[in-house]
C-alpha cells in the first residue's frame, strides 16, 4: 500500500510517501521565523504551511517521478495541534484524494507519535509509553497497537514548553530544548535544587509550571553570566530527568499491583532526542528487563513520517473520512478514522 501524508499540527510542515516499512521520500520544513517571536505564532504558522506544502508535494512528485494515481491512500494530521495549521494540511490532503478519487484518512497526532516506535522495533507488550513533546507530556499504557490507555499527563506545561520557558527566562533563544541541552554540558548540575511537583503523588500526572516560577526567581536572584547559564541549565536538566524517571518507576510499581507486567518501555516525541534524558532513563533501567525503544531520529519531532506509519498500522480498520473536520484538542482513544 503506497501512502502519502502530511503534518502540519504546528510550526513543522512535513510530507511523506510509504510504501510498508519503506520511507520513498521525507521531507520536513522547520519554521525559522518563530525565533524571533521566542514562541509559535499560529498565524505565521499557517501561512508558512500554505506557503511550503504545495511546493514541497510538487518537488516530491517531481524528483522520484511518481504518478498520484498509484498512490492508494492520502492521510493528514487531524489533531490534535493548532486549529489553522491542521486546516491548512488537511484541506491540502483532502484535495488531493478527491483528486485522484482515493481514500482519505484522518490520523491523531499523538497515536502517531506513539505508533512511531514500531516502525523501526519489535515491540513487547505490554508497553509503557512516554510521550515528550512541546504541546504535550503523557504516559500510556499500550497492551497491543490498537489498545492504548492514556494513563497520566502534565496539568500544566508541557515538558518542551517547560525548556522553551526556561531558556527563555535565562536569555537562550527559541526553541530552547536544544539550547538548554548544549548548555547543560558545561554546567555543574547539583548547584541549584528545584521543585519537583507532583512527583510524590500516587498518580500518573505531572506538573512543570511551578519550576519555570522558581527559575524566575532565580534569575531574579543571581547574575545572569555565562557560568549561571551553565549551572542553571545542568541543574534543570537533571531535575526534569529525574521527574520522569520517577514517575515512572512509580507507574509501574501501580501497574505490577494490577497484574500489568509492563515488558518495554516506548520514549516517543521531539523531546526524547534530549541524550542526557535518554542516557539516564537507559541506565535506570538497564539491569530491570525492560527494553527500551526509540523512533528512528526522523520520526521523533513533527513528522509525516509517523502519519503515514499510523495510517498504514490502522488502515484494515479506517475508512475513508472526507468530511473529517480537524479537531485543535484530542485524544488518542478518539479514534479519528475509526
Amino acid at each position: 500500500m503506497l501512502v502519502f501524508a502530511t503534518e502540519t499540527s504546528c510550526d513543522e510542515t512535513s510530507i511523506c510517501l510509504m510504501e510498508g516499512r519503506n520511507i520513498i521520500e521525507h521531507i520536513t520544513f522547520s519554521q525559522e521565523i518563530h525565533k524571533k517571536h521566542g514562541g509559535v505564532v499560529p498565524e505565521l504558522a499557517s501561512r508558512s504551511h500554505l506557503e511550503k506544502i504545495q511546493n514541497m508535494t510538487s518537488y516530491l512528485f517531481n524528483t522520484k517521478k511518481i504518478d498520484p494515481n498509484i498512490i492508494d491512500v492520502f492521510a493528514a494530521t487531524c489533531g490534535p495541534g493548532l486549529i489553522g495549521s491542521l486546516l491548512v494540511g488537511s484541506t491540502f490532503t483532502k484535495s488531493l484524494a478527491i483528486s485522484y478519487r482515493k481514500p482519505f484518512i484522518p490520523i491523531n497526532h499523538l497515536e502517531g507519535h506513539i505508533l512511531s516506535t514500531s516502525f523501526n522495533n519489535d515491540i513487547k507488550f505490554p508497553c509503557l509509553v512516554l510521550l515528550l513533546t512541546g504541546g504535550h507530556t503523557q504516559i500510556y499504557l499500550m497492551k497491543d497497537d490498537k489498545n492504548i490507555k492514556l494513563l497520566g499527563e502534565s496539568v500544566d506545561d508541557a515538558i518542551g514548553e517547560a525548556f522553551d520557558k526556561t531558556a527563555k527566562l535565562i536569555g537562550l533563544p527559541y526553541p530552547g530544548g536544544s539550547e538548554i541541552e548544549r548548555e547543560a554540558m558545561g554546567g555543574n548540575e547539583n548547584k541549584f535544587i528545584l521543585p519537583k511537583p507532583l512527583v510524590k503523588e500516587k498518580n500518573f500526572n505531572f506538573s512543570f509550571s511551578g519550576i519555570k516560577t522558581h527559575i524566575n526567581l532565580l534569575t531574579k536572584k543571581n547574575k545572569i553570566d555565562k557560568k549561571f547559564i551553565k549551572d542553571l541549565s545542568a541543574s534543570f536538566q537533571k531535575n526534569i530527568t529525574e521527574i520522569l524517571i520517577e514517575k515512572i518507576e512509580r507507574g509501574l510499581e501501580r501497574l505490577k499491583l494490577e497484574n500489568e507486567n509492563i515488558k518495554s518501555l516506548s520514549v516517543v516525541g521531539g523531546v526524547s532526542n534530549n541524550k542526557y534524558i535518554k542516557n539516564e532513563i537507559e541506565n535506570y533501567f538497564i539491569n530491570r528487563n525492560i527494553e527500551i525503544y526509540y523512533p528512528l531520529k526522523e520520526m521523533m519531532g513533527d513528522n509525516a513520517a509517523m502519519i503515514a506509519w499510523a495510517c498504514y498500522k490502522n488502515y484494515h480498520i479506517s475508512k475513508n473520512n472526507i468530511y473529517f473536520k480537524p479537531v485543535p484538542r484530542m485524544e488518542v482513544n478518539n479514534k479519528l478514522n475509526k
